[in-house]
């Protein structure tokens, strides 16, 4: 693969990043501060990870599935500390049908390049086909989606330039949608990298040595094509390079990494990295179930023309994940930066941490940065919803950490016309639970909720904990080990009264739980109620 980049965007700042403050979390931060690092870099559901270097900076992307705003972007420095950049997909095309919830549909695993000074993201929607979107600059506006190749089943597309003006696609296969899986396949796209041009070639089939080989990613290094592929599993899994000095193959197989002894399971699908100074690296997810698939970074080196991922104990060629590690040889120290987690609304716009569970709704929310509040218009839930897994305007964030607390104030004015108009604070997955404030014929409640098997159109059970003698209340969730939610909340801020059940989170459709906010009535009127929400924090 080409390495080299033009000098103007070796020496590019990008003006959002240059201006852009790094948010530091209170409950992970993977920089060591003494030279080292600790995995999990991002200690979130940064799933299907693929990223790229443009001069000293380094740009990655993940899936979203039906999240919105879509494929985020984030950026470091030095591979460690990661700040959101922003999302190159604010509305997820066909829009009707992402304006209802799609759990598990849409963005797939992406892959960002950067190939004539434009940055390219290629994407897949399983159902859809495959899309690219473009930008000049990654923290600016992108293109509207462009529909490469329409078609069911065909996933986790990347592209690779070569040196003689061919544009090459490798993507594979959901055997859900296309009734084949673990099949590696590769065609070519015109120049502009817009449309595809050939049928495709099958260059591996994993079906014998690696079943369910999916998310490859395309590169070039002396002569030979590589082809970097998780397989066996998101939990169990390995990862897999191809080779061969022909793009169509045949393609020899090496293992280059599995868990080994390590406690980091499935260790797989992910990018690989250079640094100016010449050092490689590679970043992958990691399954944690209701915590999602957390990103972890690896050292990498090259033996023979075969990478090395992670640490070769036994010198057999193949890697195991590390725990710990000197950070990457940038040539400086950058300042410590992770993704936002708490917001205290005081701006025109959301933080860049919060995703709708569909397209959203012009009506739905306004930041009030004279107030510094966040107002939530209660939106009627659709007729066809089961429960919260159906309705879309839920706003939600990804867990940042094992062990972590959620606290928020709101006050709620709902229409004094409406009953079971209802806000709170929901953990979001299969299952879930919440408390939330409710309204009814004697004023204000607040209640318990929690719905088991969400997804399959379980019934919520409700509690009423309490009538509140006004519209103001803190609301609190405590999440500890193995996912344990404990919810609480108060009335002055200072003394939080815990609910008596625990709730244990769940993941969601491929994705982690997640936290946040919600407002909804059951009825259609003129005038709904809405719900204030001062601040939002993320504590130990």
């Amino acid at each position: 693969m080409n390495r080299s980049l033009p000098l103007l965007f070796a020496l590019l700042s990008f003006s959002a990043v240059k201006a852009q403050q790094p948010a530091v979390s209170k409950v992970w931060v993977s920089d060591l501060g003494n030279g080292k690092y600790k995995n999990p870099v991002l200690n979130a559901d940064y799933s299907d990870p693929d990223a790229i270097r443009v001069g000293s900076d380094f740009y990655m992307v993940a899936s979203s599935f039906d999240a919105i705003p879509g494929l985020p972007i984030l950026h470091s420095k030095d591979l460690v500390n990661w700040s959101i950049l922003g999302h190159a997909l604010l509305r997820q095309p066909p829009f009707a049908h992402f304006s209802k919830t799609q759990h598990g549909n849409g963005v797939w695993a992406p892959s960002i390049r950067f190939h004539k000074g434009e940055f390219y993201i290629y994407y897949p929607d399983p159902d859809f086909g495959i899309y690219v979107v473009k930008a000049k600059d990654p923290a600016g506006k992108w293109s509207a989606p462009i529909l490469v190749e329409a078609g069911k089943g065909l996933i986790d597309p990347c592209p690779l330039w070569d040196e003689d003006g061919k544009t090459y696609l490798v993507y594979a296969f959901a055997g859900s949608r296309a009734g084949i899986k673990s099949v590696i396949a590769v065609k070519e796209m015109d120049a502009s990298g817009e449309k595809t041009t050939t049928a495709g070639t099958m260059v591996y089939d994993g079906h014998q040595n690696d079943p369910t080989i999916e998310g490859p990613k395309f590169y070039k290094r002396n002569g030979y094509y590589y082809i970097f592929a998780p397989a066996g599993g998101v939990g169990t899994g390995w990862q897999l390079v191809l080779r061969s000095k022909n793009v169509y193959g045949p393609y020899e197989r090496k293992v280059v990494m599995d868990q080994g002894k390590s406690t980091i399971n499935g260790p797989h699908q992910g990018a690989w990295i250079d640094t100016p100074s010449g050092e490689n690296w590679f970043l992958h997810f990691q399954d944690k179930e209701a915590y999602g698939r957390v990103m972890h970074l690896q050292p990498m080196r090259w033996v023979n023309d075969w990478p090395v991922i992670g640490v070769d104990t036994d010198g057999d060629g193949k890697g195991e994940p590390v725990m710990t590690y000197t950070k990457p040889n940038v040539g400086k120290t950058y300042p410590i930066a992770t993704p936002a987690e708490s917001d205290e609304f005081n701006t025109a716009t959301l933080g860049k941490q919060w995703q709708w569970q569909a397209n959203p709704e012009a009506s739905w929310s306004f930041p009030d940065p004279g107030k510094g509040a966040l107002t939530l218009f209660t939106a009627k839930m659709p007729d066809s919803a089961r429960n919260l897994w159906d309705v879309p305007n839920l706003l939600l964030q990804k867990f940042p950490a094992e062990v972590f607390t959620a606290t928020t104030k709101v006050k709620f004015t709902p229409n004094p016309k409406l009953e079971n108009e209802r806000t709170g604070l929901v953990i979001m997955g299969m299952s879930y639970a919440n408390l939330s404030v409710k309204s009814g014929k004697n004023g204000l409640s607040l209640v318990y909720v929690s719905c088991k098997s969400a997804n399959k159109g379980g019934k919520e059970i409700e509690r009423v904990l309490t009538q509140l003698p006004g519209s103001d209340v803190y609301l609190r969730v405590s999440v500890g080990p193995n996912a344990v939610c404990k919810f609480s909340y108060s009335l002055d801020g200072s003394q939080f009264i815990p609910v008596s059940e625990s709730f244990t989170a769940e993941p969601g459709q491929w994705i982690g739980a997640k936290v946040g906010l919600f407002a909804t009535r059951q009825t259609q009127i003129n005038d709904s109620g809405y719900a204030a929400y001062d601040w939002f924090r993320i504590t130990p």
